[in-house]
C-alpha cells in the first residue's frame, strides 16, 4: 500500500543512465532557478515602502532612488557571480569560493549561511503568496498558515517527482508572471501617460524632516530582499546541460535583465500611483486595482502573483539538496544526502527542506515581513564572503585584466557587508536568532566532520597484516513454543554451528513443565534452557542469560541471538505479532558484543 502510493505521488524509479536526460535547458533552468528571484519584485518595492513610511507619504519619493541604487547593487551582483560561473564550475557558489580562498571556517559560515536562506527562501515564499491569495480573497486571512504548510506539501512532492518533470511544470507559471507583469507595467505606463489615471504629484529632491541616512540605508536594505535568489544559478552549475558554464552563464544574464526591469517598473508604478503599503493588501495588488480595476485581469494577476511566489521556492529546492550534497561529500553533513531517490534527485535535501521550511511557518505564523529580515541577512553573509574570496583570488593569482574584476567584486564586498551590517544593526530584535542558529551549525558541521574522521580512522586496516580471524559461534534462539517458526529457525542455525540452544522463559510451574514435555517428546537436536521469571518479564532473565554466555564467550567466539519472526501477510497483521521479538531486538541491537539476526516465516493467512 505504502509502496503504491510511492509509485503515484513520485512515479517509477529512473535507471542512473538516465541522469543526462535530467539536466536543464537554459529556459527551463530560467524557470527553476529564477523563479526566487523574479518572485521577489512582488514584495521588494513594498520592503522599502514600508520604512520609508516612517517619514510620512511625503518621503515615498526616496523609493525612486532607492529603486536605482538596488538595480546598480543587482548589476554588480550579476557580473561577479558570472565570473564565479567560469572560475568555479563546479558549483557551490560561495561556499567553494569561501573556502577555497578565505579558509574552511568561513567556508563553513558560506554554507551554513546558505543552508538557512534556502530554508526561509521557501517559507518566505510559501508566505509571500499566501499574502497574495489573501489580497484577493481577504476571507482566507486567517488560514495562511494552513495554506502556506499545504503549498510546501505540493512543491516537496513535485520535486521528489526529478527536476527536469519539476522544471517543464513550472516553466509555464514562471513565463507567465513575467508576462503578465510586463503588461501590468506597460499598461499602467501607457494610462499614466495618456491621462487614463492621474499621476501622483511628483515630490522629487523634497527634504523631509524626520528622514535621516540611517533611514534612507535601511529602506535600501529592505528593497535588497528582492535581490535574494541571484547566487542559486552559480549554486547549480551541474545541473545545466553541457556546456554547463556558457549555459549558467546566459541563464544568469537573462536573469538579471528580467529582474531590473521588472523590478524598477513596479518601484516607478508605485510612486506615480500613490500607492502607501497596507497590511491587508500588497502593493502589486494595488498597482493591478488602479490600472485595471477589480475585475478578470485584476484576479488574473494576483492568481499568477501568488503562484509565482509559492513556486520561487523552488529554486530552493534545486539548490538546497546540491549544497547539502557538497558538504556531505566534505564530511560536513551527513551522508544520506549523498544518496539519489528513485527520480535521480537528492530526495532527502529536498524531504529535509520541506519539512524546516514548513516548520518555519507555523513558528512565525506566516508572517512575510517577520520572516524577510531573517531571510535577506542569511543571503547577503554568503554574498560577501563570496565576493570577498574571489577578491583575495584576484588579488593573490594576478591574472591577465585582474584589475576589472577585483574592482568588481571590492564594490560587491562593500555594498553587501554594508547590507548586511545594516539588517543587524536595524532590525537585530528579528534577526538576532540567526547569530546564535549559524554557530550551533557550524558547530554541527565540525562535529559531524570529526565523527566521519574517528570512524574512518577505526575501521581503517593493513591490508598486507589484518585478516578475518574465525572463531566459534554460539547461537541462542528465544521461543515461546514449538511452532513451524520455531523449527525453520533451529533449521538454520544448525547450517552454521552445532553451538546451538533454544531458550524459553516460563512465568508459572504449569508452563514450563508443559514446554518441556513438549519440548523433549518433538526431540529436535538442540537444548532447551527454560528460566523462570517471577515478575513476569521475559526481558529480565534473558538479558541476564545472554550475559552469562556472552562472558564465557567473549575471548574465543561469537554469539548470535536468531530470532523467528512472523511476516504477514496484511500489513494490519503486523500490529498482532512480533511485539515481544521488536523490544529483545530494541534492546540487544546496542550491545557491543552480540550479533542479533532475524529468521522471517512468510504466513498464507
Amino acid at each position: 500500500m505504502v509502496s503504491k502510493l510511492k509509485r503515484f505521488l513520485i512515479g517509477r524509479p529512473m535507471k542512473s543512465t538516465a541522469l543526462a536526460d535530467e539536466k536543464l535547458s537554459k529556459l527551463k533552468a530560467l524557470a527553476v532557478l529564477s523563479s526566487d528571484a523574479l518572485s521577489s519584485v512582488a514584495y521588494g518595492t513594498e520592503q522599502i515602502l514600508l520604512v520609508l513610511m516612517v517619514g510620512g507619504f511625503t518621503a515615498l519619493w526616496y523609493s525612486i532612488p532607492i529603486s536605482i541604487a538596488v538595480l546598480g547593487l543587482l548589476t554588480v551582483l550579476i557580473l561577479s557571480y558570472r565570473q564565479t560561473i567560469f572560475t568555479y564550475p563546479s558549483g557551490g557558489g560561495a561556499y567553494i569560493v569561501a573556502k577555497e580562498n578565505l579558509g574552511l571556517p568561513f567556508g563553513l559560515v558560506a554554507g551554513g549561511s546558505l543552508l538557512v536562506d534556502y530554508i526561509l527562501t521557501v517559507a518566505v515564499s510559501a508566505s509571500a503568496g499566501t499574502d497574495a491569495i489573501t489580497s484577493a480573497f481577504p476571507f482566507l486571512h486567517e488560514d495562511r498558515v494552513l495554506i502556506a504548510v499545504g503549498m510546501i506539501l505540493i512543491l516537496t512532492i513535485l520535486n521528489l517527482r526529478g527536476i527536469s518533470e519539476s522544471a517543464t511544470i513550472l516553466a509555464y507559471p514562471v513565463y507567465l508572471f513575467v508576462f503578465a507583469i510586463f503588461v501590468l507595467i506597460i499598461s499602467g505606463f501607457y494610462q499614466l501617460m495618456t491621462g487614463t489615471i492621474p499621476a501622483h504629484q511628483p515630490t522629487y529632491g523634497v527634504s523631509i524632516s524626520g528622514i535621516s541616512l540611517f533611514i534612507l540605508l535601511k529602506a535600501f536594505s529592505s528593497g535588497c530582499s528582492a535581490l535574494t535568489g541571484v547566487e542559486a544559478v552559480s549554486n547549480a552549475i551541474p545541473n545545466f546541460k553541457a556546456p554547463s558554464e556558457k549555459n549558467a552563464a546566459i541563464t544568469l544574464a537573462m536573469m538579471g535583465a528580467i529582474l531590473g526591469c521588472m523590478f524598477i517598473g513596479i518601484s516607478f508604478l508605485a510612486y506615480w500611483y500613490g500607492i502607501s503599503p497596507n497590511p491587508k493588501e500588497t502593493v502589486v495588488s494595488q498597482i493591478a486595482a488602479a490600472t485595471f480595476g477589480r475585475g478578470g485581469i485584476y484576479y488574473g494577476i494576483q492568481t499568477i502573483t501568488a503562484l509565482i511566489l509559492f513556486l520561487a521556492a523552488n529554486t530552493a529546492y534545486s539548490a538546497f539538496p546540491l549544497l547539502a550534497f557538497m558538504l556531505a561529500k566534505d564530511k560536513f553533513m551527513p551522508h544520506m544526502f549523498m544518496v539519489r531517490g528513485d527520480r535521480l534527485g537528492f530526495s532527502n535535501g529536498i524531504i529535509v527542506l520541506g519539512v524546516f521550511s514548513a516548520l518555519l511557518i507555523v513558528i512565525f505564523k506566516g508572517d512575510t515581513e517577520n520572516l524577510i529580515p531573517l531571510y535577506a541577512l542569511g543571503v547577503f553573509i554568503p554574498f560577501t564572503l563570496s565576493q570577498a574570496g574571489m577578491m583575495k583570488r584576484w588579488f593573490t593569482r594576478k591574472p591577465r585584466g585582474w584589475a576589472l574584476p577585483f574592482s568588481i567584486n571590492t564594490i560587491g564586498m562593500l555594498t553587501t557587508l554594508s547590507i548586511a551590517l545594516i539588517f543587524t544593526i536595524t532590525k537585530f530584535s528579528q534577526v538576532w536568532i540567526i547569530f546564535v542558529f549559524l554557530p550551533v551549525v557550524i558547530l554541527v558541521f565540525r562535529n559531524i566532520h570529526q565523527h566521519y574522521d574517528d570512524i574512518a580512522e577505526e575501521l581503517r586496516i593493513d591490508i598486507s597484516r589484518d585478516k578475518p580471524i574465525s572463531k566459534d559461534n554460539v547461537v541462542v534462539i528465544p521461543v515461546a513454543g514449538v511452532t513451524r517458526v520455531v523449527m525453520e529457525t533451529i533449521g538454520y542455525a544448525k547450517s552454521m554451528t552445532d553451538n546451538v540452544v533454544a531458550v524459553y522463559v516460563g512465568f508459572d510451574d504449569e508452563s514450563v513443565d508443559k514446554m518441556e514435555s513438549k519440548w523433549a517428546e518433538w526431540n529436535p537436536g538442540i537444548r532447551l534452557i527454560v528460566l523462570r521469571s517471577r515478575y513476569r518479564s521475559i526481558l529480565k532473565p534473558l538479558i541476564k542469560f545472554i550475559d552469562t554466555v556472552e562472558w564465557k564467550t567473549a575471548k574465543n567466539g561469537h554469539i548470535t541471538i536468531l530470532m523467528p519472526q512472523f511476516i504477514t501477510k496484511k500489513w494490519w497483521h503486523n500490529f498482532l505479532h512480533n511485539q515481544t521479538s521488536w523490544l529483545i531486538r530494541a534492546y540487544l541491537f546496542t550491545r557491543k558484543n552480540v550479533t542479533v539476526a532475524t529468521v522471517p516465516y512468510h504466513l498464507q493467512k
